[in-house]
């Protein structure tokens, strides 16, 4: 895997991230096989864990830190069809790594809420978008959400990949991660605190992985 020099600032930064070096390199290689076996990336979480979803999928779906110009094949297909805009196209558009927040669709939410349950609104979700070799990344600080981890149960039915970030118990979602990523806090707001670096390293070490 590249990108070791990321995970190594991130742990002198974060010394008490230290015991989660392997459970990081693991969830960041779950998340490049499955890019190279082209599939994609759910995220879902609440309040504080729901805009980290939705960060995450920002820095996967354009570029993070690094370039990724378009290829060569699809700005000229993009030229070819439209000479002036699809020149424009070509230089300002960037490659992006398929994901998806499961937080941002408020009609099919509410729908899903009002029909079905409140409590499956990602669990459905993820029987719609979800396809074997896909990745679900799961947040809750407690580990306990409901709406999540109905989520994942349905994604290991289904053959995705999950992934935890929770706070340092782990809570039930312990039992439904491949890959737990229980950061050593327990009091919400410092939970969240160490979910972001972690998430920006393992996002800068999988565009690496694709874009050098």
């Amino acid at each position: 895997m590249k990108g070791e020099t990321i995970l190594t600032d991130l742990l002198n930064r974060y010394s008490e991230l230290q015991p989660l070096k392997e459970q990081i390199v693991a969830a960041t290689e779950i998340m490049i096989d499955t890019y190279k076996n082209g599939g994609k990336v759910l995220v879902c979480g609440n309040g504080g864990s729901c805009s980290d979803a939705d960060h995450i999928v920002g820095e996967l779906m354009k570029s993070f830190e690094g370039r990724r110009p378009l290829s060569k094949e699809l700005q000229e297909k993009l030229i070819n069809l439209s000479p002036e805009t699809g020149k424009m196209l070509a230089e300002k558009l960037q490659q992006g790594l398929p994901a998806i927040s499961l937080t941002v669709h408020q009609s099919l939410i509410t729908a899903i809420a009002n029909d079905i349950s409140g409590e499956v609104i990602y669990a459905q979700q993820v029987v719609g978008w979800g396809n074997k070799g896909d990745v679900l990344i799961g947040l809750s600080t407690s580990g306990n959400s409901q709406n999540v981890i109905d989520a994942m149960i349905v994604a290991r039915a289904k053959g995705l990949k999950t992934i935890g970030m929770t706070g340092e118990t782990g809570g039930k979602m312990r039992e439904w991660s491949d890959v737990l990523l229980n950061v050593p806090e327990c009091r919400t707001a410092y939970v969240q605190e160490l979910h972001l670096p972690v998430y920006h390293a393992i996002c800068m070490m999988v565009e690496i992985e694709f874009f050098g």
